[in-house]
């Protein structure tokens, strides 16, 4: 039992820590940022089509430009979180190298 548990940790310390592990990471957080966002966009573009139609332009207005805004924060945090991880598993990947 106790070589099954120290199996398991230091699998798991190994790879935890794996540069590809972490560049496709940061990859997948990119693409669930833009995913994200282009939902956000659509969700506002909806409300205001929809209160459009409905004889409330004001909050139309709203509607597209805070979906629009949301969307523009959830692609930039994906895309700096991902980004950072693929920098952190390039920087593994080279050390590892020397």
């Amino acid at each position: 039992m106790k070589y099954i548990c120290l199996v398991l940790t230091l699998s798991a310390c190994i790879w935890a820590q794996s540069p590809g592990r972490d560049i496709g990471s940061g990859s997948g957080d990119i693409g669930k940022g833009a995913a994200k966002g282009a939902g956000n966009l659509a969700k506002g573009t909806g409300k205001g089509a929809l209160n459009l139609i409905t004889l409330h332009p004001i909050n139309a207005a709203a509607s597209v430009g805070k979906g629009a805004g949301v969307a523009g924060k959830d692609v930039t945090v994906g895309t700096v979180k991902g980004t950072g991880k693929i920098g952190r598993g390039i920087g593994k990947a080279v050390k590892k190298l020397f």
